[in-house]
Protein backbone atom coordinates (compact mmCIF):
# COMPACT_ATOMS: atom_id res chain seq x y z
CA UNK A 1 0.00 0.00 0.00
CA UNK A 2 1.38 3.05 -0.79
CA UNK A 3 -1.57 5.85 -0.45
CA UNK A 4 -2.98 6.52 3.14
CA UNK A 5 -6.34 8.47 3.35
CA UNK A 6 -6.61 10.54 6.16
CA UNK A 7 -10.48 11.28 7.00
CA UNK A 8 -11.20 14.51 8.42
CA UNK A 9 -13.68 14.35 11.54
CA UNK A 10 -15.03 18.15 11.38
CA UNK A 11 -18.41 18.52 10.82
CA UNK A 12 -20.46 21.42 10.50
CA UNK A 13 -23.22 22.36 13.13
CA UNK A 14 -25.71 24.57 13.40
CA UNK A 15 -27.92 26.19 16.39
CA UNK A 16 -31.56 26.44 15.35
CA UNK A 17 -32.00 30.33 15.74
CA UNK A 18 -35.43 29.83 15.25
CA UNK A 19 -36.00 27.53 18.67
CA UNK A 20 -33.62 30.34 20.18
CA UNK A 21 -35.48 32.88 19.62
CA UNK A 22 -38.84 31.45 20.66
CA UNK A 23 -37.13 31.22 23.86
CA UNK A 24 -36.32 34.45 24.03
CA UNK A 25 -39.62 35.55 23.21
CA UNK A 26 -41.13 33.40 25.44
CA UNK A 27 -38.43 34.11 28.30
CA UNK A 28 -37.56 37.11 27.82
CA UNK A 29 -33.81 38.42 27.79
CA UNK A 30 -32.51 37.56 30.66
CA UNK A 31 -34.95 34.19 31.30
CA UNK A 32 -33.24 32.91 28.04
CA UNK A 33 -29.52 33.87 28.80
CA UNK A 34 -30.45 32.04 31.84
CA UNK A 35 -31.47 28.78 30.06
CA UNK A 36 -28.93 29.02 27.34
CA UNK A 37 -26.03 29.39 29.83
CA UNK A 38 -27.20 26.91 32.28
CA UNK A 39 -27.54 24.42 28.95
CA UNK A 40 -24.38 24.83 28.17
CA UNK A 41 -22.88 24.13 31.29
CA UNK A 42 -25.02 20.97 31.94
CA UNK A 43 -23.89 19.78 28.19
CA UNK A 44 -20.34 20.28 29.20
CA UNK A 45 -20.57 18.71 31.97
CA UNK A 46 -22.70 15.47 30.92
CA UNK A 47 -20.08 14.88 27.84
CA UNK A 48 -17.61 14.66 30.29
CA UNK A 49 -19.51 12.24 32.38
CA UNK A 50 -20.48 10.29 29.21
CA UNK A 51 -16.77 9.67 28.47
CA UNK A 52 -16.13 8.44 31.97
CA UNK A 53 -19.22 5.91 31.82
CA UNK A 54 -17.97 4.70 28.86
CA UNK A 55 -14.48 3.95 30.19
CA UNK A 56 -16.59 2.41 33.37
CA UNK A 57 -18.14 0.22 30.88
CA UNK A 58 -21.42 1.53 32.60
CA UNK A 59 -24.01 1.22 29.50
CA UNK A 60 -26.77 2.39 31.83
CA UNK A 61 -25.64 4.93 32.84
CA UNK A 62 -24.11 6.13 29.71
CA UNK A 63 -27.52 5.33 28.14
CA UNK A 64 -28.75 7.41 30.67
CA UNK A 65 -27.05 10.26 30.22
CA UNK A 66 -27.13 10.34 26.43
CA UNK A 67 -30.85 10.95 26.67
CA UNK A 68 -30.07 13.99 28.85
CA UNK A 69 -27.89 15.43 25.94
CA UNK A 70 -31.02 14.84 23.71
CA UNK A 71 -33.01 16.97 26.68
CA UNK A 72 -30.88 19.89 26.57
CA UNK A 73 -30.29 19.90 22.49
CA UNK A 74 -33.81 19.88 22.21
CA UNK A 75 -34.08 22.66 24.49
CA UNK A 76 -31.59 25.03 22.61
CA UNK A 77 -31.65 24.05 19.16
CA UNK A 78 -29.01 21.44 18.62
CA UNK A 79 -30.47 19.14 16.60
CA UNK A 80 -27.25 17.28 15.54
CA UNK A 81 -26.51 17.00 19.28
CA UNK A 82 -29.71 15.41 19.45
CA UNK A 83 -29.31 13.29 16.74
CA UNK A 84 -26.34 11.81 17.60
CA UNK A 85 -27.27 11.25 21.02
CA UNK A 86 -30.18 9.15 19.41
CA UNK A 87 -27.46 7.02 17.67
CA UNK A 88 -25.54 6.39 20.74
CA UNK A 89 -28.38 4.98 22.68
CA UNK A 90 -29.47 2.99 19.48
CA UNK A 91 -25.80 1.32 19.74
CA UNK A 92 -25.57 0.63 23.44
CA UNK A 93 -29.63 -1.32 22.97
CA UNK A 94 -28.08 -3.11 19.79
CA UNK A 95 -24.84 -3.78 22.03
CA UNK A 96 -22.73 -3.03 19.42
CA UNK A 97 -19.37 -2.12 21.42
CA UNK A 98 -17.73 -0.89 18.43
CA UNK A 99 -20.90 1.09 17.42
CA UNK A 100 -21.08 2.61 21.07
CA UNK A 101 -17.51 3.83 21.11
CA UNK A 102 -17.34 5.28 17.49
CA UNK A 103 -20.92 6.78 18.37
CA UNK A 104 -19.78 8.18 21.41
CA UNK A 105 -16.29 10.05 20.18
CA UNK A 106 -18.48 11.37 17.46
CA UNK A 107 -21.49 13.20 20.41
CA UNK A 108 -18.24 14.18 22.22
CA UNK A 109 -17.01 16.24 18.92
CA UNK A 110 -20.09 17.04 17.92
CA UNK A 111 -20.93 18.32 21.32
CA UNK A 112 -17.89 20.42 21.84
CA UNK A 113 -18.39 21.93 18.44
CA UNK A 114 -21.80 23.01 19.42
CA UNK A 115 -20.73 24.79 22.06
CA UNK A 116 -18.81 26.52 20.61
CA UNK A 117 -21.78 27.48 18.42
CA UNK A 118 -23.97 28.65 21.03
CA UNK A 119 -20.85 30.32 22.34
CA UNK A 120 -20.02 32.31 19.03
CA UNK A 121 -24.16 33.43 18.75
CA UNK A 122 -23.87 35.03 22.59
CA UNK A 123 -22.40 38.17 20.36
CA UNK A 124 -25.71 38.18 18.34
CA UNK A 125 -28.31 39.73 19.35
CA UNK A 126 -31.61 37.11 18.63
Amino acid sequence: MDQVLKIGLKETVHVDQDRLAALYAELGHAGAEDVVCRAMEEMALRLSHCSRLHSARNLDELRKCARSLIAIGDQIGMHALTRVAGDVICAIDAGDGPAVAATLARLIRIGEQSLTAIWDLQDITI
